[in-house]
């Protein structure tokens, strides 16, 4: 058993290294490679080497450095809707002005979903011209905000992290007079002893409940401000005293604020959610306009507002939201809106510095175009919360453990986050596991196990397909060059918990039932294939049998197609995954279909011809499949139960295999079998196997004998049986 789990171990580590990005996939180098040094400065006509201290290369001219050049996402958080990160490089001259900005690098779905990408691109490098020693002075308030409809969040994450990561690099390089930060001044910590009960009208006249209130009038004035015709065009209805958004904020996570707002009992529950270091604040809200708006129940992002501090910013997504039912200070007005939003502890906020919470105000000027404003609501917790300033602590050397300890609280977090998740993949993985190690008994019954495998297989689909995107790829597999030269870390994969643990389940069930238990229960895409094709036999679609000689040169294709990517991928990786798109996975299941026509119809076809000819894909063309079924080899039982009449004379199974695994002369084929177990259903019908109908007659007949016998007043004698 020791040597059985160290083989488990080294299989599951092995295909954990498959899904770690290459670590120098999305470097500055990188992406300089493939740049002109005059798209990132005027007249520059080459790129020095990248400083070993900050992730910077100079740009030159004539050979003497006339900006640097740097990539947002080595400076700041840069994720997108897609959870990938969005590349932007841009260059940065002496005065601390950007020279140049290009998008290099994206994987946003809704850039794919009718806008051109080219819209991005131009916005992005309209940018250039930014004066950071302005924006720097305003909190990032100094240029005009230009928002894409239908792609709000990508453009905000775009000119955030420009904006900061700017400023960052200026700082570094002592560019247009900004220094770097002082973090040698002793921060101030909240007094978490101080419990104090106030009542609404204390907490908003001291400060920690501070209010931003617009009415119509003011809104109105502000759109009229902007010279947009058609935002004038369109003005908010109503008289110019009504309210058109009251919002307040107070951070509950403060003992004091929390108790009297919250309630002893809600404040308890949100200390019990919040992990060391996050932080909570409350927003409150009524009048015409919502702070939330609805695009982060299509999204999980909240795109109308978010917090600023400094130079960093934090965006809230869907699972770092509460609702509040009620406010606990008895003397507190009612408001429409009442939500917690937790802060996370790797966001660099400090609750003792002023911050503001910036919100988007928008204004539809046409059927699905909108254009934009921002308010501040300012915030600084009152001093009288906070501890003493302590003694200066000496300065010490910097190290990586507080870099690490941010990793892994993110990876935590995300796991706690995901809870749920993770225990319905758990019971689906613990279930089938059962379904495996009982088969016989599992498809004693065969309506029974028929409405068992479809409810599973809609499990696949719906939850670990299309709710939670956990749909696995060849291009995880693709990666294994580069993960093997640079290496990887536990931290890069366990950022996706339910891919992390199909990868683990995969790894044993690779030596113990091969390829089939993910290929045939967990995929998204096979389980669509498999309940398409279902409804179309009970819709009386003819199925095409595939012959048997054509069949054995057709399921290469799908190793030959692995091969080919794999070695693309050695020689570039972004290739390699463009050619991946042989994948229908990214279109039919993490897209929904909702992406651009030639990828639609691809995997529409696909769908189509599996009406007709059962899982076509997963027979003939998937790289996943073929990937899977090259170490699947190494599994050490054969579960499927065989009869040595199976395939001469019998061919019962061999003609209802919904995936022609099983050859003419009765073996099955471990690589092609996706372990749907129909040959065990078979294996024990008293209906189609004529072993098992054979052996009913006999004991009928020996039942017979025993009976005529015993008619007759004499005892059958052992192993008498009657002649016909």
């Amino acid at each position: 058993m020791t040597r059985l789990a160290s083989l488990i171990l080294m299989l599951a580590v092995a295909l954990f290294a498959l899904t770690a990005p290459r670590a120098d996939a999305d470097t500055l180098s990188s992406f300089l490679a493939d740049l002109s040094p005059s798209d990132l400065a005027p007249g520059a006509d080459a790129f020095g080497p990248l400083r070993e201290d900050v992730p910077l290369a100079p740009v030159l001219s004539g050979g003497e450095t006339v900006a640097w050049a740097f990539l947002t996402s080595d400076f700041v958080g840069t994720t997108g809707y897609s959870g990938k990160p969005i590349h932007v490089v841009a260059a940065i001259d002496p005065d601390a002005v950007l020279t140049g900005v290009q998008l290099v690098k994206h994987s946003e779905p809704i850039v794919l979903i009718g806008i051109p990408n080219s819209r991005i691109v131009a916005l992005t490098e309209g940018y250039r011209g930014m004066d950071l020693k302005a924006e720097a002075a305003t909190g990032g308030e100094a240029h005009d905000l230009d928002i894409i409809s239908g792609a709000t969040v990508t453009i905000m994450v775009i000119d955030d992290s420009l904006v900061r990561a700017g400023i960052k690099v200026a700082r570094a390089l002592n560019l247009g007079g900004l220094a770097p930060a002082d973090t040698g001044a002793p921060k101030r910590e909240i007094d978490m002893s101080q419990s104090d009960i106030r009542d609404w009208q204390t907490l908003a006249g001291d400060g920690s409940i501070r209010r931003l209130t617009l009415d119509v009038g003011q809104i109105n004035a502000a759109f009229e401000a902007t010279g947009d015709p058609k935002a004038i065009a369109r003005p908010e209805k109503g008289a110019p005293d009504d309210t058109y958004i009251d919002m307040h904020a107070a951070l509950v996570s403060v003992p004091s604020i929390g108790l009297s707002l919250l309630g002893p009992e809600e404040y308890a529950n949100l200390t019990d959610r919040l992990q060391p270091g996050e932080h909570a604040l409350l927003l409150l809200g009524r009048g015409e306009y919502s702070f939330k708006g609805s695009g982060y129940v299509r999204g999980g992002l909240f795109d109308r507002i978010q917090l600023i501090q400094g130079d960093d910013a934090v965006r809230w997504t869907d699972k770092q939201h509460e609702r509040l039912r009620t406010v606990a200070a008895p003397d507190a007005p009612s408001f429409n809106e009442l939500d917690i939003f937790t802060i996370p502890a790797d966001s660099g906020f400090d609750p003792a510095e002023p911050f503001r919470v910036q919100l988007l105000a928008q204004r539809a000027i046409g059927a699905v175009e909108k254009t934009f404003l921002t308010f501040d609501l300012g915030y600084a917790l009152p001093k009288h919360y906070l501890k003493p300033l302590p003694a200066a602590a000496p300065k010490v050397v910097a190290d990586d453990t507080a870099e690490a300890a941010a990793k892994t609280a993110l990876w935590q977090r995300i796991w706690r986050d995901r809870v749920v998740e993770i225990a319905i993949l758990g019971v689906m993985l613990l279930t089938l596991t059962g379904i495996f190690f009982f088969q016989f008994q599992a498809t004693a019954n065969p309506r029974v196990f028929y409405w068992v495998r479809i409810s599973f297989l809609t499990m696949s689909l719906f939850f670990i397909g299309w709710y939670a995107n956990a749909q696995l790829s060849v291009v995880n597999l693709m990666a294994l060059a580069g993960s093997l030269r640079t290496g990887f870390t536990w931290d890069a994969f366990l950022l996706d918990p339910l891919v992390f643990i199909q990868w683990f389940a995969i790894a044993a069930a690779l030596l113990f039932w091969g390829r089939g238990a993910y290929c045939g229960w967990l995929c998204p895409f096979g389980a669509l294939q498999e309940l398409t094709n279902q409804i179309a036999r009970a819709l009386k679609v003819p199925q095409w049998e595939v012959p048997w000689g054509l069949h054995e040169r057709l399921w290469p294709i799908k190793y030959m197609i692995f091969l080919g990517l794999f070695g693309v991928s050695l020689a570039s990786i972004p290739l390699a995954e463009k050619l991946a798109e042989v994948e229908p996975f990214k279109t039919a299941i993490i897209l929904k279909f909702v992406r651009d026509w030639p990828f639609v119809v691809f995997a529409v076809t696909l769908l189509v011809i599996g009406l007709f000819v059962e899982r076509f894909y997963c027979r003939y063309l998937c790289p996943l499949g073929g990937a899977l079924a090259i170490p699947a080899r190494m599994r050490m039982f054969d579960w499927l139960r065989r009869y040595k009449e199976c395939g001469s004379p019998c061919q019962t199974c061999a003609n209802e295999c919904p995936v022609q695994a099983i050859h003419p002369t009765g073996e099955i084929n471990p690589n092609e079998c996706v372990n749907c177990l129909h040959c065990q259903v078979l294996y024990q019908s008293d209906a189609k196997c004529p072993v098992v109908i054979r052996q009913l007659k006999r004991r009928a007949a020996v039942g017979k004998v025993s009976d005529d016998f015993l008619k007759k007043g004499q005892p059958a004698k052992a192993g008498q049986t009657l002649n016909p």
